[in-house]
């Protein structure tokens, strides 16, 4: 049985690789806040959901298939929630099925079979029981086809027959052997036989005719039993090994099955969090492929995720189109929400590609070939070399790793050197990007930098400022808008003095 509710073809690998970068993606993007928020204190489900979220699916069918379950388990969170629970019970109590010191003896090995497959019937009855009540309400291929596997492989026969083995291989008559003898008369061949006498009544049992001949062990005759019990692990080692092979695979279904669900709960657990505040979601598009001329993105609310986490009142999101584009640059005073929109949109694109719902009102973009993040890291005593020389290292390592169609989001990258050093440093790396084919979202303050990429007048690139409302407000959007050849001083002194500088200045 497989429940294929991550891939159409194949089941989840939570041992797959992580990508080189996977750290700094995790800290640039503050990506441990969402998985902490997607596991709700199950620790299970933010290795997973961590797992599958670095694990982007490199095609769009991949992707609305594992959107489509996400839809039903959005719609029908209780029953997701359910088929989750009874996975980890029938984990839980096979692990606390006793083996004792016997526990390799064939017999030891049956009756402890028996034992869960006694607990794994009750929980596949249940597993039946849910599908019969909701598999019509379910619309995803994924769901559909898990469902009607339940329905014929968990059939009425199938939960009776396993019910019937249970009964019978506690060997409620007796066991019932057959052998031959083998040179030098000794027994060979062990057979375990269905015993005619599990199916009959007590009377018969106790006064129907015997046929052969029958031996009792006396009670203080050890050697006597030690040989019996040696006959009785002879005979049922078969059955053992069978018992155990058939335990294994209903194990390997529930913890299967739990793996993949912790996917989708932790998504209902983030769910749960960004609606009870009033934050948007919504399932994207992921409507071009890497290679399509119509590469970029476009979103309408989008959020950054982390940073609503942490918040109390909800986050201000950002209306983009940057449909066709290679280049977004944004600029403006600092606190003006450029990091923040910057963030999200790693957040969207990582999101997107593993299946997952986005924090926007809408939001389509091309699949990407991978993610690489460069952010201004603060002054770390740990660092063996200057700043500069670190943020130099860090982006060595990316070109090697980055491929055509990959997006680089670059944050205040070379600001730790003096404006025309990082300017002249900042434009090659863009265009070297650009003309190898990498998406590029560039958060600077250097002017230079900006109003040079402007001045080239592109046609793929676009660029966004940091909004001001009156007086200098911050609206925490960014807007379309050229560079601005200002530091917003302005902007400190109206904060600290209250008063216009050009006012305070006429007055003097």
């Amino acid at each position: 049985m497989k429940a294929f509710l991550m891939h159409r073809d194949r089941d989840f690998d939570p041992d797959q690789p992580a990508p080189a970068n996977a750290a700094e993606l995790a800290q640039d993007l503050e990506l441990g806040a969402i998985f902490d928020a997607m596991a709700a204190g199950d620790a299970f489900v933010r290795d997973v959901v961590a797992k599958a979220a670095l694990a982007s699916l490199d095609d769009p069918d991949g992707i609305r298939y594992r959107q489509g379950i996400l839809g039903d388990a959005l719609a029908h969170p209780e029953v997701v929630r359910e088929l989750y629970a009874i996975a980890i019970e029938a984990i839980e109590r096979e692990r606390h099925v006793y083996v004792g010191i016997l526990g390799r003896q064939p017999e030891r090995i049956v009756s402890r079979s028996v034992e869960v497959l006694g607990i794994f019937l009750e929980l596949l009855r249940r597993v039946r029981r849910l599908a019969d009540r909701h598999a019509a309400s379910f619309a995803s291929d994924g769901f559909g086809r898990f469902f009607g596997m339940i329905e014929s492989e968990l059939d009425d026969a199938y939960l009776a027959s396993i019910a019937a083995h249970v009964h019978d291989l506690a060997f409620p008559g007796g066991m019932l052997l057959a052998a031959r003898l083998g040179p030098g008369a000794k027994g060979m061949d062990y057979t375990l036989l269905e015993s005619p006498r599990a199916r009959t009544g007590i009377v018969e049992r106790l006064f129907g005719e015997r046929n052969g001949y029958v031996y009792t062990v006396p009670d203080r005759d050890v050697a006597g039993f030690d040989a019996l019990a040696e006959l009785r692990n002879r005979g049922v080692a078969v059955a053992a090994a069978a018992l155990g092979r058939s335990t294994d695979h209903i194990l390997n279904f529930f913890g299967m099955l739990r793996l993949e669900v912790a996917f989708y709960v932790g998504c209902l657990n983030l769910a749960d969090r960004l609606r009870a505040k009033g934050e948007p979601i919504c399932l994207p598009d992921p409507a071009a492929p890497w290679a399509d001329p119509s590469a970029g993105f476009a979103t309408r609310g989008l959020i950054d995720v982390s940073l609503t986490l942490r918040l109390e009142d909800r986050t201000v999101g950002n209306d983009v189109d940057a449909t066709g584009l290679s280049l977004v640059l944004i600029t403006g005073a600092n606190r003006g929400g450029k990091s923040t929109f910057l963030r999200s949109l790693g957040q969207a694109q990582l999101m997107l590609q593993c299946g997952m719902f986005v924090a926007a009102q809408s939001f389509t973009a091309a699949l990407a070939a991978g993610v690489f993040t460069h952010f201004r890291r603060e002054e770390d005593a740990s660092m063996t070399s200057g700043k500069f020389d670190e943020e130099l290292g860090r982006m060595s390592r990316i070109v090697d790793q980055v491929r055509p169609a990959s997006l680089v989001l670059l944050n205040e990258s070379f600001a730790s050197t003096n404006e025309r050093e990082g300017s002249e440093l900042g434009r090659d790396v863009v265009h070297a990007l650009l003309e190898a084919g990498v998406r590029v979202a560039y958060v600077t303050h250097l002017y230079d930098l900006a109003d040079g990429l402007f001045r080239e007048d592109r046609a793929d690139a676009l660029f966004l400022r940091a909004e001001r409302g009156s007086e200098g407000r911050r609206t925490y959007r960014v807007v379309p808008g050229e560079p601005l050849p200002t530091s917003h001083g302005a902007d400190v002194f109206r904060r600290i003095f209250g008063e216009d500088p050009d006012a305070a200045g006429a007055g003097s």
